[in-house]
């Protein structure tokens, strides 16, 4: 096992120490030498708005599309591009639409 490494931080230009318990785990799991200090790479994630799990991809706000509910004429919002040839329900619509249909229906109507 190699022994601990000074680095020095990308971001705020400070001295840290990769110790080599961290070499070995990085190692294992493909990862590269750290650029960041432990500080900078977590205020990174939370400016990306991660939550740990690494992987540094950003989560997208969430998205949706306004429609009229063909149920009942209320406006809601639904999580993909409405074709036009199929009505569009919005959550309590669909559930009872759901509930009351024999399964033999299913993929006609989306929510």
């Amino acid at each position: 096992m190699a022994g601990d490494i000074q680095l020095t931080c990308s971001d705020c230009g400070q001295e840290f120490t990769f110790t080599a318990a961290d070499q070995t785990f990085f190692q294992e799991r493909g990862y590269s030498t750290p650029k960041r200090c432990k500080n900078c790479r977590q205020a990174r994630k939370n400016e990306q708005g991660g939550s740990g799990g690494g992987g540094g991809y950003r989560s997208a706000p969430a998205q949706g599309t306004p429609v009229i509910c063909s149920g009942c004429g209320q406006p809601t919002t639904v999580p993909f591009e409405p074709r036009g040839d199929r009505p569009v329900y919005c959550r309590d619509c669909y559930q009872a639409r759901k509930g009351s249909s024999s399964g033999g229906g299913r993929g006609r109507e989306r929510y």
